[in-house]
């Protein structure tokens, strides 16, 4: 269980009254699983949880950096803290040794000793500058990574296209001890998450496919790197094999990496984790939790849900929805991003339309089952 901070100042925040209307009742969980608000957050994008509790949450178009806690125990974040504002999409975050991570459209920062520093956060310390200066597609997921290493996302600056700068198109490995970067893994158009396999340490990442070839192609991609160096297709081919109109005879002389899962069309897939806790039945941590954001541009809208997608070794046996209902006909009131699982088995979700993070969790319908 999270263990409350009481040295930092407190702002304790209510609902709003928009919050307080969402329409739970309209998602759809498998039986025992429940779902509630934990934490109103403007623009809630990727989050990152220390040891003590805190809940860190980037934003996107909303250009501020939050950290949340649980005062009373209630399972509720209901304290929020504004750490940083005016940021350009402060997208990616992620905490390590005591300190928080932050990437930012054209930099990666650090905010040392953070935990302690709610009320009056120090000024974030830069570790990696000069990123493109290019919004398209620019912002930013980030994770440390077993190696000690930093990983991020950096999509191509476009629809379709074939840039001279190789960190495009890629996800980024950051070394803290030498201070370099260099694309980790290439032909990655716009991954927006990844997380590593807990039994092999392999990177599971999500790609979004390339528009305007229609309502049903190509594939996003739920895509595996076992190592360094690998290329998978982006601007050459997509999804399983789909050849680009413009580029795809370069694809003749690339050895590209096939998807694991092919997710279907303007999904948008997003966030990734594993599942590290307990509580779930019958979700061991080969299993992992994908947010799919949804479609923006199809004809009849796809995604706005939470996948389970079951993996054995390299492969995958299932993909499968958890959650959905926040899409009703044609209108979405939710749009999942983030998914991140709590140190008691419960699961929390990020929501940029609907502004919330939700908590899920497991309580079977008959207590003595």
């Amino acid at each position: 269980m999270r263990t409350p901070l009481l040295t930092a100042a407190l702002s304790s925040l209510a609902f709003s009254s928009s919050v307080q209307a969402l329409p739970l009742e309209q998602l759809q969980l498998p039986p025992g699983y429940r779902i509630e608000i934990a934490a109103e957050v403007p623009n809630a994008r990727q989050m990152a949880l220390s040891p003590a509790g805190i809940l860190y949450v980037g934003t996107r178009r909303d250009g501020r950096v939050f950290a949340l806690q649980d005062q009373d125990g209630d399972q509720r974040y209901e304290t929020r803290h504004t750490l940083l504002s005016g940021r350009r999409l402060p997208n990616g975050v992620t905490w390590s040794d005591g300190d928080l991570y932050l990437a930012e459209l054209t930099r990666l920062v650090r905010l040392n000793g953070i935990d302690t520093r709610l009320d009056n956060p120090p000024e974030p310390e830069v570790l990696l500058d000069n990123l493109p200066d290019i919004t398209h597609h620019g912002w930013k997921y980030l994770k440390r990574g077993p190696d000690g290493a930093f990983y991020f996302t950096l999509g191509a600056p476009c629809n379709v296209c074939l840039e001279t700068d190789p960190r495009f198109a890629s996800i980024m490995r950051f070394d803290p001890a030498s201070g370099n970067a260099a694309p980790w893994a290439r032909g990655v158009r716009n991954s927006v998450g990844f997380a590593w396999h807990p039994e092999d340490n392999s990177l599971w990442f999500t790609d979004n496919g390339r528009d305007h070839l229609g309502d049903d192609q190509p594939d996003d991609e739920l895509n595996r790197a076992g190592q360094g160096g690998l290329h998978f297709g982006f601007p050459f081919v997509h999804g399983d094999g789909l050849a680009d109109p413009r580029f795809g005879a370069g694809a003749r002389a690339l050895d590209s990496q096939a998807p694991v899962a092919l997710l279907g069309a303007h999904v948008a897939a997003l966030g990734i984790s594993f599942y590290t806790g307990e509580q779930f039945p019958d979700t061991p941590n080969t299993s992992l939790f994908m947010a799919q954001h949804g479609s923006w541009n199809r004809s009849s809208k796809v995604g706005y849900r939470v996948m389970r997608v079951d993996t054995s070794g390299e492969k995958i046996t299932a993909v499968t929805p958890f959650i959905t209902g926040w899409l009703q006909g044609e209108t979405a009131w939710g749009r999942p991003v983030d998914v991140l699982v709590e140190p008691d088995g419960d699961l929390l979700i990020s929501d940029d339309k609907a502004d919330v993070i939700y908590r899920v969790w497991y309580q079977p319908l008959n207590p003595k089952q």
